[in-house]
Protein backbone atom coordinates (compact mmCIF):
# COMPACT_ATOMS: atom_id res chain seq x y z
CA UNK A 1 0.00 0.00 0.00
CA UNK A 2 3.02 2.33 0.18
CA UNK A 3 4.25 2.09 -3.44
CA UNK A 4 4.28 5.08 -5.73
CA UNK A 5 0.98 4.05 -7.36
CA UNK A 6 -1.10 4.23 -4.20
CA UNK A 7 -4.09 6.54 -4.29
CA UNK A 8 -6.40 6.40 -1.30
CA UNK A 9 -9.44 8.39 -0.24
CA UNK A 10 -10.71 7.58 3.23
CA UNK A 11 -13.58 9.07 5.25
CA UNK A 12 -13.89 8.03 8.90
CA UNK A 13 -16.01 9.02 11.88
CA UNK A 14 -14.73 8.93 15.46
CA UNK A 15 -17.08 6.81 17.56
CA UNK A 16 -15.19 7.56 20.77
CA UNK A 17 -13.25 10.44 22.25
CA UNK A 18 -9.53 10.62 23.03
CA UNK A 19 -8.38 8.40 20.16
CA UNK A 20 -5.48 9.92 18.24
CA UNK A 21 -6.04 10.79 14.61
CA UNK A 22 -3.15 8.65 13.38
CA UNK A 23 -4.41 5.66 15.37
CA UNK A 24 -7.88 5.87 13.86
CA UNK A 25 -6.39 6.08 10.38
CA UNK A 26 -4.04 3.16 11.01
CA UNK A 27 -6.98 0.99 12.05
CA UNK A 28 -8.66 1.44 8.67
CA UNK A 29 -5.84 1.44 6.10
CA UNK A 30 -2.59 -0.37 5.37
CA UNK A 31 -0.40 2.72 5.27
CA UNK A 32 2.25 2.73 7.98
CA UNK A 33 2.09 5.27 10.78
CA UNK A 34 5.25 6.89 9.42
CA UNK A 35 3.65 7.39 6.01
CA UNK A 36 0.43 8.64 7.59
CA UNK A 37 2.28 11.16 9.76
CA UNK A 38 4.15 12.51 6.74
CA UNK A 39 0.90 12.78 4.78
CA UNK A 40 -0.68 14.68 7.67
CA UNK A 41 2.27 17.05 7.86
CA UNK A 42 1.95 17.59 4.11
CA UNK A 43 -1.71 18.61 4.42
CA UNK A 44 -3.48 15.49 3.10
CA UNK A 45 -5.73 15.00 6.16
CA UNK A 46 -8.78 17.09 7.00
CA UNK A 47 -10.72 17.29 10.26
CA UNK A 48 -14.45 18.01 10.16
CA UNK A 49 -15.93 19.20 13.45
CA UNK A 50 -19.21 21.06 13.95
CA UNK A 51 -19.54 21.75 10.20
CA UNK A 52 -16.05 23.31 10.13
CA UNK A 53 -13.36 21.64 8.03
CA UNK A 54 -9.62 22.33 8.30
CA UNK A 55 -6.34 20.53 7.69
CA UNK A 56 -5.11 18.41 10.57
CA UNK A 57 -1.32 18.04 10.74
CA UNK A 58 -0.69 16.84 14.29
CA UNK A 59 -0.59 13.05 14.47
CA UNK A 60 -1.15 13.05 18.23
CA UNK A 61 -4.26 15.26 18.06
CA UNK A 62 -7.01 13.57 20.07
CA UNK A 63 -10.42 13.43 18.47
CA UNK A 64 -13.86 14.02 19.91
CA UNK A 65 -16.74 11.67 19.40
CA UNK A 66 -18.50 12.69 16.19
CA UNK A 67 -15.37 14.12 14.54
CA UNK A 68 -14.83 13.09 10.94
CA UNK A 69 -11.50 12.54 9.22
CA UNK A 70 -11.00 12.88 5.47
CA UNK A 71 -7.74 11.49 4.08
CA UNK A 72 -6.70 12.19 0.48
CA UNK A 73 -3.50 10.26 -0.14
CA UNK A 74 -1.67 10.12 -3.45
CA UNK A 75 1.83 8.67 -3.27
CA UNK A 76 3.00 10.57 -6.36
CA UNK A 77 1.90 13.89 -4.87
CA UNK A 78 3.51 13.04 -1.54
CA UNK A 79 6.84 12.38 -3.25
CA UNK A 80 6.96 15.74 -5.03
CA UNK A 81 9.64 18.17 -3.91
CA UNK A 82 9.72 21.50 -5.78
CA UNK A 83 12.79 23.68 -6.03
CA UNK A 84 13.02 26.29 -3.25
CA UNK A 85 11.41 29.69 -3.65
CA UNK A 86 13.62 32.79 -3.35
CA UNK A 87 12.75 35.66 -1.03
CA UNK A 88 12.84 38.95 -2.93
CA UNK A 89 11.55 41.30 -0.23
CA UNK A 90 10.12 40.91 3.28
CA UNK A 91 7.88 43.91 3.92
CA UNK A 92 6.50 42.69 7.25
CA UNK A 93 2.78 42.54 6.43
CA UNK A 94 3.56 40.97 3.07
CA UNK A 95 6.48 39.44 1.24
CA UNK A 96 7.54 39.03 -2.38
CA UNK A 97 8.98 35.75 -3.67
CA UNK A 98 10.30 34.24 -6.86
CA UNK A 99 8.26 31.09 -7.31
CA UNK A 100 10.10 28.31 -9.15
CA UNK A 101 8.55 26.32 -11.95
CA UNK A 102 6.77 23.29 -10.49
CA UNK A 103 5.71 24.96 -7.24
CA UNK A 104 1.96 25.46 -6.84
CA UNK A 105 0.37 28.78 -6.04
CA UNK A 106 -2.19 26.98 -3.92
CA UNK A 107 -2.56 23.52 -2.38
CA UNK A 108 -5.41 21.07 -2.91
CA UNK A 109 -7.27 18.57 -0.78
CA UNK A 110 -4.44 16.13 -1.59
CA UNK A 111 -1.84 18.27 0.17
CA UNK A 112 -0.18 21.68 0.26
CA UNK A 113 3.51 20.93 0.87
CA UNK A 114 4.29 21.93 -2.74
CA UNK A 115 2.45 25.25 -2.49
CA UNK A 116 4.21 28.60 -2.14
CA UNK A 117 2.19 29.74 0.89
CA UNK A 118 2.92 26.58 2.92
CA UNK A 119 6.57 26.71 1.88
CA UNK A 120 6.78 30.29 3.12
CA UNK A 121 4.96 29.57 6.39
CA UNK A 122 7.53 26.91 7.23
CA UNK A 123 10.64 28.95 6.32
CA UNK A 124 10.09 32.70 6.64
CA UNK A 125 11.47 34.17 9.88
CA UNK A 126 9.84 35.32 12.01
CA UNK A 127 7.11 32.79 11.23
CA UNK A 128 3.82 34.18 9.94
CA UNK A 129 0.67 32.97 8.23
CA UNK A 130 0.84 33.35 4.46
CA UNK A 131 -2.23 34.14 2.35
CA UNK A 132 -2.44 33.85 -1.43
CA UNK A 133 -3.63 37.05 -3.16
CA UNK A 134 -2.93 36.11 -6.81
CA UNK A 135 -1.68 33.09 -8.73
CA UNK A 136 0.92 31.89 -11.19
CA UNK A 137 0.58 28.73 -13.25
CA UNK A 138 2.38 25.78 -11.72
CA UNK A 139 4.70 25.58 -14.73
CA UNK A 140 5.45 29.33 -14.69
CA UNK A 141 8.01 31.03 -12.48
CA UNK A 142 8.52 34.50 -11.13
CA UNK A 143 7.23 37.14 -8.76
CA UNK A 144 4.35 36.35 -6.44
CA UNK A 145 2.97 38.29 -3.46
CA UNK A 146 1.96 36.73 -0.15
CA UNK A 147 0.08 38.62 2.56
CA UNK A 148 0.73 37.89 6.23
CA UNK A 149 -2.57 39.15 7.62
CA UNK A 150 -6.14 38.60 6.50
CA UNK A 151 -6.75 42.35 6.35
CA UNK A 152 -3.87 42.97 3.96
CA UNK A 153 -4.78 39.87 1.97
CA UNK A 154 -8.19 41.41 1.30
CA UNK A 155 -6.60 44.75 0.34
CA UNK A 156 -4.08 43.20 -2.06
CA UNK A 157 -6.69 40.87 -3.57
CA UNK A 158 -8.89 43.89 -4.24
CA UNK A 159 -6.03 45.63 -6.07
CA UNK A 160 -5.66 42.65 -8.39
CA UNK A 161 -9.41 42.38 -8.94
CA UNK A 162 -9.64 46.11 -9.71
CA UNK A 163 -6.69 45.83 -12.15
CA UNK A 164 -4.58 48.23 -10.11
CA UNK A 165 -1.50 46.00 -10.16
CA UNK A 166 0.87 46.37 -13.11
CA UNK A 167 2.24 42.98 -14.19
CA UNK A 168 4.96 42.28 -16.74
CA UNK A 169 6.25 38.94 -17.98
CA UNK A 170 9.23 37.78 -20.04
CA UNK A 171 8.31 34.96 -22.39
CA UNK A 172 10.16 32.95 -25.02
CA UNK A 173 7.89 31.89 -27.89
CA UNK A 174 8.32 29.82 -31.02
CA UNK A 175 8.78 31.78 -34.25
CA UNK A 176 9.72 35.34 -35.19
CA UNK A 177 7.37 37.77 -33.48
CA UNK A 178 6.38 41.03 -35.26
CA UNK A 179 8.41 44.11 -34.47
CA UNK A 180 5.50 46.25 -33.29
CA UNK A 181 3.57 45.84 -30.05
CA UNK A 182 0.61 43.50 -30.50
CA UNK A 183 -2.67 43.61 -28.60
CA UNK A 184 -4.61 40.41 -27.96
CA UNK A 185 -8.20 40.72 -26.80
CA UNK A 186 -9.69 37.31 -27.56
CA UNK A 187 -12.20 36.53 -24.76
CA UNK A 188 -11.27 33.54 -22.63
CA UNK A 189 -13.93 31.37 -21.02
CA UNK A 190 -16.55 33.94 -22.14
CA UNK A 191 -14.79 36.69 -20.16
CA UNK A 192 -12.84 39.72 -21.43
CA UNK A 193 -9.07 39.21 -21.61
CA UNK A 194 -6.46 41.72 -22.81
CA UNK A 195 -2.74 41.12 -23.29
CA UNK A 196 0.01 43.24 -24.89
CA UNK A 197 3.26 41.79 -26.25
CA UNK A 198 6.34 43.24 -27.87
CA UNK A 199 9.50 41.58 -29.12
CA UNK A 200 12.76 42.15 -27.24
CA UNK A 201 15.04 39.71 -29.03
CA UNK A 202 15.06 37.01 -31.72
CA UNK A 203 17.19 33.87 -31.76
CA UNK A 204 17.43 32.90 -35.42
CA UNK A 205 19.22 29.64 -34.71
CA UNK A 206 16.37 28.40 -32.53
CA UNK A 207 13.67 30.43 -34.33
CA UNK A 208 12.45 31.77 -30.99
CA UNK A 209 11.52 35.27 -29.83
CA UNK A 210 11.84 36.85 -26.41
CA UNK A 211 8.79 38.96 -25.55
CA UNK A 212 7.75 41.39 -22.89
CA UNK A 213 4.10 40.79 -22.08
CA UNK A 214 1.76 43.00 -20.07
CA UNK A 215 -1.75 41.91 -19.09
CA UNK A 216 -4.76 43.94 -18.04
CA UNK A 217 -6.74 40.91 -16.91
CA UNK A 218 -5.78 37.66 -15.22
CA UNK A 219 -7.62 34.78 -16.84
CA UNK A 220 -6.46 31.19 -16.48
CA UNK A 221 -3.45 30.55 -18.76
CA UNK A 222 -4.18 33.91 -20.42
CA UNK A 223 -0.73 34.60 -21.87
CA UNK A 224 -0.23 31.03 -23.03
CA UNK A 225 -3.64 30.87 -24.70
CA UNK A 226 -3.40 34.27 -26.38
CA UNK A 227 0.07 33.63 -27.78
CA UNK A 228 -0.74 30.09 -28.93
CA UNK A 229 -3.88 31.31 -30.71
CA UNK A 230 -1.74 33.92 -32.52
CA UNK A 231 0.66 31.22 -33.73
CA UNK A 232 3.44 31.88 -31.21
CA UNK A 233 3.18 29.17 -28.53
CA UNK A 234 5.31 29.62 -25.43
CA UNK A 235 8.46 27.52 -25.46
CA UNK A 236 8.02 24.52 -23.19
CA UNK A 237 4.21 24.75 -23.15
CA UNK A 238 3.03 21.14 -23.27
CA UNK A 239 -0.62 22.15 -23.02
CA UNK A 240 -0.99 24.74 -25.80
CA UNK A 241 2.25 24.23 -27.71
CA UNK A 242 4.59 21.34 -28.46
CA UNK A 243 3.35 18.25 -26.65
CA UNK A 244 6.76 16.58 -26.62
CA UNK A 245 9.38 18.87 -25.12
CA UNK A 246 11.96 18.56 -22.38
CA UNK A 247 12.09 22.30 -21.72
CA UNK A 248 10.39 23.96 -18.79
CA UNK A 249 7.76 26.57 -19.58
CA UNK A 250 9.63 29.74 -20.58
CA UNK A 251 7.27 32.20 -18.91
CA UNK A 252 8.35 34.28 -15.96
CA UNK A 253 6.62 37.07 -14.02
CA UNK A 254 9.33 39.74 -13.77
CA UNK A 255 7.64 42.95 -12.63
CA UNK A 256 4.93 43.94 -10.13
CA UNK A 257 3.92 47.47 -9.20
CA UNK A 258 1.07 48.77 -7.06
CA UNK A 259 0.15 51.45 -4.51
CA UNK A 260 -1.00 50.55 -1.01
CA UNK A 261 -3.27 52.58 1.21
CA UNK A 262 -3.22 54.56 3.43
CA UNK A 263 -0.12 56.38 2.18
CA UNK A 264 -0.52 55.36 -1.46
CA UNK A 265 3.23 54.78 -1.88
CA UNK A 266 4.01 52.99 -5.13
CA UNK A 267 5.82 49.69 -4.65
CA UNK A 268 7.85 48.11 -7.46
CA UNK A 269 9.55 44.72 -7.65
CA UNK A 270 11.56 43.44 -10.61
CA UNK A 271 13.43 40.31 -11.71
CA UNK A 272 16.02 39.96 -14.41
CA UNK A 273 15.11 38.38 -17.73
CA UNK A 274 14.02 34.76 -17.92
CA UNK A 275 16.75 32.41 -19.09
CA UNK A 276 16.41 30.35 -22.25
Amino acid sequence: MEDTQTVLELHLGATQSDIKAVELLAQHCELSRTVLKKAMKNGALWLERDDHVQRLRRADRKLLQGDKLHLYYDAKIQKRQPQPAELIADEGDYSVWCKPSGMLSQGSKWGDHCSINRWVEQRLQPQRNAFIVHRLDRAASGLILLAHSKQLARQLSALFQQRQVEKHYRVWVEGKFPGQQCRFDQPLDDRPAVSYAKALNYDGQKDQSLLQVKIDTGRKHQIRRHLAAAGFPVVGDRLYGAKETEQDLQLQAVYLAFALEPDGERKEYCLSCVNN
